[in-house]
């Protein structure tokens, strides 16, 4: 459905159908509906590719000439309509101008090119910007403090994304043995006033669960709300983290038409290592909005519950989360799922909120028969440690290019999806995070593992293959540790009193 004034703004609504007509600006300050929800926009401009080609398009070289910046603008601007334009440049060009780029090399989406080492940084480097804006112009008086439930990348981005911002708290919780070394040190070695890291004894899923209960728990909300603050998400529950994230796809797209991977207007597959559904639920919604897209190709790793859905149609959470290698995917409830449903299913929040429950109350859920028919543009597969590992080594021998442990899966995924279905489409595949932070495992998987150990792995893989360690990490291992909170996974609720001085 188009928008049919461009001034017209973009309201927002639960996909449980609990609140309706929110501004694009309170949706990203409530971050999660009352009602369990997630936030989505009534509007998805479905020609929104062709107008792109028509800005951009240089006729004469057949190219896209376009910065990110530029690319973020025109996808941005039909969703934050409540911005006027000059306030969303300036906050398009505060998060991304000499901060984040974007490149393709190999058919792999390069999406780590930012201050973290991970795809998270080109939505969590906007999602402050939006956040201070967004006081602004509702003139909100509570100091807004955004829990993060992450596996591992989350937190680093919005710990870096939102420090020092006047008027927002940050507190991150991790799973305390479910992150690697270097993940962790990036948190735990976070400067700023206002950035808060707790680890506790569970899984990301138990903490993704606590902070969603907190945000439900009217009573915790409510005593927090007097005490002068409001809680919000910078996870990709929250809408204004998902929809920076439709970027990657359209610039990704017109960088393989500039190289001459593709022709204009070609169809391309696109493959996303994914545990929570965010980052491939973005490039659904590019594929309404009439992105050249043939197939989705969502991949998952030992912790394959997606792969599971695709095939059948059922999501059951009834299995032992898998610790594996590509740790920001070790995840077994997959929050964005929901968003996908919603709009699958014609935009039926009543079916939405029975299958929550279900999973809420039985771990389990399975959607009509008749729906699952329509869910054709998606393909599930999912990688073993051994074939990650395989196809590091094959790549690097191959191509000289070294990919990170969740780049592997989803190549892995890629090579099945196209032995199963002979399928030759031109893929592009999301590369979520810079190898050097899983030295360990990068170091294993090409055969050159020696004794050392965590931050010295860093030079041996620079050393062996010719690569520079990102500046973010290369002294990581030379900073102070100014964060320790550890709490049990049903204290989270106390940590935050604690860390809030209430």
């Amino acid at each position: 459905m188009a928008i049919s004034n461009e001034k017209e703004q973009n309201k927002y609504q639960s996909t449980r159908g609990g609140e309706k007509g929110l501004s694009s600006l309170e949706a990203v300050l409530k971050g999660i509906s009352t009602d369990g929800g997630l936030f989505v926009p009534y509007y998805i401009e479905k020609e929104k590719y062709n107008d792109l080609k028509k800005i951009f398009l240089n006729n004469v070289t057949d190219k896209v000439e376009a910065t990110y910046e530029q690319v973020a603008f025109e996808i941005m601007k039909t969703f934050f309509t409540d911005l006027e334009e000059e306030e969303l440049k300036a906050c398009i060009g505060r998060a991304y101008t000499d901060k984040f780029e974007v490149k393709v090399k190999n058919n792999f989406l390069e999406l780590y090119h930012g201050p973290t080492c991970a795809f998270k940084d080109g939505a969590l480097l906007f999602l402050p910007q939006l956040m201070t804006e967004a006081r602004r112009k509702l003139n909100f008086q509570n100091e807004i403090v955004i829990l993060t439930a992450t596996s591992g990348d989350t937190g680093k981005a919005a710990l870096e994304g939102f420090k020092d911002i006047d008027g927002l708290k940050v507190i991150v919780f991790y799973p305390k043995n479910g992150v690697s070394k270097i993940q962790e040190m990036q948190m735990r070695t976070q400067r700023g006033n206002n950035v808060d890291v707790v680890s506790i004894d569970g899984n990301f899923d138990d903490a993704q669960k606590g902070v969603k209960e907190i945000f439900n728990d009217k009573k915790f909300n409510e005593f927090i709300e007097k005490s002068g603050y409001s809680l919000s998400s910078a996870n990709s529950i929250n809408v204004g983290r998902l929809i920076p994230q439709i970027v990657y796809y359209f610039y990704g797209y017109f960088q393989m038409v500039n190289k001459g991977d593709i022709s204009l207007d070609e169809k391309i597959n696109i493959v996303v290592p994914t545990g929570n559904f965010g980052n491939i639920l973005a490039a659904y919604y590019g594929k309404i909005m009439g992105l050249p897209i043939n197939k989705l190709i969502c991949a998952s790793n030992e912790n394959n519950v997606l792969t599971d859905f695709f095939a059948t149609g059922v999501y059951d959470k009834r299995r032992e989360l898998v610790l594996t290698q590509s740790p920001s995917m070790d995840i077994l409830v997959s929050s964005n799922l929901e968003r996908l449903i919603y709009e699958v299913s014609g935009r039926n929040s009543e079916l939405v909120n029975n299958l929550m429950n279900d999973l809420q109350e039985r771990s389990i859920y399975s959607i009509p028969a008749e729906l699952k028919s329509k869910f054709t543009h998606f393909w599930g597969g999912y990688a073993t440690e051994e074939e990650v590992y395989a196809s590091i080594k094959k790549v690097y021998e191959e191509k000289n290019y070294v990919i990170d442990t969740h780049t592997a899966v989803a190549n892995v995924v890629y090579e099945k999806y196209k032995h199963n279905t002979g399928d030759t489409t031109v893929p592009l595949i999301a590369s979520t995070a810079s190898p050097f932070k899983f030295p360990e495992s990068i170091c294993k998987a090409l055969g050159i593992l020696q004794e050392e150990k965590d931050f010295a792995l860093l030079d041996l893989l620079s050393e062996k293959c010719k690569l520079d360690i990102p500046h973010s990490l290369a002294e990581l291992d030379k900073l102070p540790v100014l964060h320790s909170t550890e709490c049990r996974k049903d204290e989270m609720r106390d940590a935050i009193k604690k860390l809030l001085n209430l």
